[in-house]
């Protein structure tokens, strides 16, 4: 797969979670934790996908068990309108590409409208 039919891929998935997060009342423009899963094919690319996330204050980045799945969780506090969350999600994807990894997608609380 090209990495511009990933890109569309991701965005495809990321629209069909905001629809779900509409038909559970979200406001899309309140600020709450997103948190993207980034799976790593070794220890040492989780670590440095972790390290370039911090370094660099793309998010909050962390290695969950290096022994087992070498995922990297990265939690930034932002809102999800579509262009906005389109593009975190994207850059992710693209720095998953960079490091020979794969965005696993992304998940938040619903914020109810009022």
């Amino acid at each position: 797969m090209t990495f511009v039919a990933k890109l569309i891929e991701t965005a495809a998935a990321d629209t069909d979670v905001l629809r779900e997060l509409d038909q559970n009342g979200d406001e899309f423009s309140k600020f709450r934790q997103v948190d993207f899963l980034v799976v790593a094919p070794s220890p040492d690319k989780a670590l440095a996908i972790r390290d370039f996330i911090n370094d660099f204050s793309y998010g909050k980045a962390s290695v969950s068990d290096l022994n087992d799945s070498c995922s990297v969780h990265v939690a930034i506090d932002m809102p999800v309108q579509q262009s906005i969350i389109l593009c975190v999600s994207g850059f992710m994807a693209c720095v998953a590409q960079l490091f020979g990894a794969e965005l696993d997608g992304w998940e938040c609380p619903v914020r109810k409208r009022t």
